[in-house]
């Protein structure tokens, strides 16, 4: 699976699981290794994600942080956050859609890497917190089997890479004859029994 089709996909995950959110589940405390913040909410982690998405058409074109200053700092949600979030988010698809030059170094936080390697990374963390926030949530939800495919493609030969990275916890030994997804997430160590 191509990088663009990989992180389009996750990126629609995503989504999809922050627009089954109800509004009062905002306020809910939500797992503290989501988030660098102190004590957070559900709604501190659709502000993250907004923030993440906000960034994406300027990695693309290349822009540092020192380019793009504080354009992106403060609440991005405003009193709509599930729709605000949408509107950020169909920006960074559209982005994401257009023709791409994955050997293109992009600058990150955590440093310079080829602009494939940022679509992997943010399509990884997308794809798992979609996961995540839906089983946080208690819904019926799980990853699209063409992303299940894709992710085993991407992280497969890479897992102990990321894993030695800190990206993921130890993997988590389940039945041999269990499905897809529950052997990816348990792969990655986000399989709980």
């Amino acid at each position: 699976m191509n990088r663009q089709d990989l992180f389009l996909m996750s990126d629609a995950a995503l989504r999809d699981v922050i627009d089954m959110i109800d509004h009062e589940q905002l306020s809910l405390a939500a797992p503290a290794e989501w988030s660098r913040k102190p004590d957070p909410t559900l709604r501190d982690i659709l502000a993250s994600h907004a923030f993440d998405e906000a960034w994406v058409p300027d990695v693309l074109a290349g822009r540092t942080a020192e380019e793009v200053g504080g354009r992106y700092e403060g609440d991005l949600l405003g009193d709509y956050p599930i729709a605000s979030y949408d509107r950020i988010n169909d920006t960074a698809t559209h982005a994401v859609t257009r023709d791409l030059d994955f050997d293109k170094i992009v600058h990150l936080s955590y440093g310079d890497f080829s602009l494939g390697e940022y679509l992997e990374h943010i399509s990884i963390y997308r794809a798992f917190q979609a996961w995540s926030i839906a089983r946080f949530l208690g819904l019926d939800y799980s990853l699209p089997g063409p992303l299940v495919d894709g992710l085993w493609e991407i992280i497969g030969p890479q897992v102990d890479g990321f894993r030695a990275m800190g990206v993921f916890p130890p993997e988590i030994r389940v039945p041999e004859d269990a499905d897809s997804q529950t052997r990816l997430l348990a792969k990655v160590g986000y399989w709980v029994p």
